[in-house]
């Protein structure tokens, strides 16, 4: 599935649910909501998004807590959910989803690259999902650009339906 197609179903699904959603990007660096921002109709759900390249705006700007980054460093499933929490706190929104994880060229703090996180959070709770991506840096943010809309359509089906 193409970025795209997986921004418009996600897009699709909230709109028909009349939730909302926000960004939490870290090597993704706001595709995500580019991504999300081109399907028609958009403006009825996305908030809005934090892009948290650097570790200690993770912390400042979307709430992961500075203790959870120091001892598991910022590519990492905790790291990933506690994202997808700020975002969806922060932004005043009913669902967050979150990317982390090591784009390349190089491995970063001992991680591999194509070691991606993509989180999902929402009223029922945080989901997680780990990568192993292959490909130069644009297809590994491709991808989990890709794998966090997908994620995020996969919980809204499971997800019971607001009142």
């Amino acid at each position: 599935m193409e970025m795209s197609v997986a921004a418009a179903a996600a897009v699709h699904s909230l709109v028909e649910r009349r939730e909302t959603l926000a960004t939490a990007e870290s090597l993704t660096g706001g595709l995500v909501a580019a991504t999300i921002v081109e399907i028609p109709g958009v403006s009825a759900v996305y908030r809005g998004g934090l892009v948290v390249y650097a570790t200690e705006l993770k912390s400042a700007l979307a709430g992961v807590p500075a203790e959870l980054l120091e001892e598991r460093g910022p590519v990492d499933r905790e790291v990933a959910a506690a994202l997808a929490e700020g975002a969806r706190a922060r932004c005043g929104a009913d669902w967050g989803l979150a990317t982390t994880g090591v784009a390349g060229p190089e491995p970063q703090d001992g991680k591999p690259v194509g070691l991606v996180y993509v989180a999902v959070a929402g009223p029922n709770g945080r989901q997680v999902r780990e990568l192993r991506l292959i490909g130069n840096r644009m297809a590994v943010r491709t991808e989990s650009v890709t794998a966090v809309l997908q994620l995020l359509t996969d919980v809204l089906h499971t997800a019971p339906a607001p009142a």
